[in-house]
């Protein structure tokens, strides 16, 4: 997983352009999902997203991705689960210090930023993991704000 989770960040971009792609694909389907009802949806939609994003990225499923925000280096892989930089032990060589052998996540994220089209938005600050959230959809969530949004700009009044 380790050695396609680094293609992964060289590939950001494209993955990137992916991303923009399927998201209002995901975003289009809130009738399907309002129909289905997100439980029942979240079995099917969390084990397709489960399979895709952990082979890709390594993905630890906590239900709020920022792939899209993060050069596509999920910062559920840093040992110590940092969600907005590196810790203070990042090696000179740019590995981790709690694994020596491995690239730091935020090495990673950031060189994977350097190539997207919106990798300014690794400066923004993420807000800390809900763990309730974790082996959700982030798929589902998107979607759900999406329509919230919708919803609440056609009734201002609610």
């Amino acid at each position: 997983m380790y050695s396609i989770r680094l293609w992964a960040v060289r590939h950001a971009r494209f993955l990137e352009h992916v991303y923009r792609l399927f998201e209002p694909v995901v975003v289009n389907l809130q009738p399907l999902w309002n129909s289905v009802g997100y439980q029942r949806a979240e079995k099917t939609v969390g084990k397709l997203e489960k399979i895709s994003k952990e082979l890709l990225f390594d993905c630890k499923m906590c239900g709020q991705c920022v792939l899209i925000s993060t050069g596509m280096s999920c910062p559920m892989n840093c040992p110590k689960s940092l969600r907005n930089g590196p810790c203070g032990g990042v090696r000179t060589n740019g590995n981790c210090e709690v694994y020596p052998e491995m690239r730091c996540v935020w090495v990673e994220a950031w060189d994977g930023s350097q190539k997207m089209k919106d990798g300014d938005k690794i400066q923004v600050v993420q807000l800390p993991v809900d763990h309730r959230q974790k082996g959700t959809s982030s798929w589902l969530r998107v979607a759900r704000n999406a329509s919230n949004s919708t919803q609440g700009h056609k009734n201002p009044s609610r």
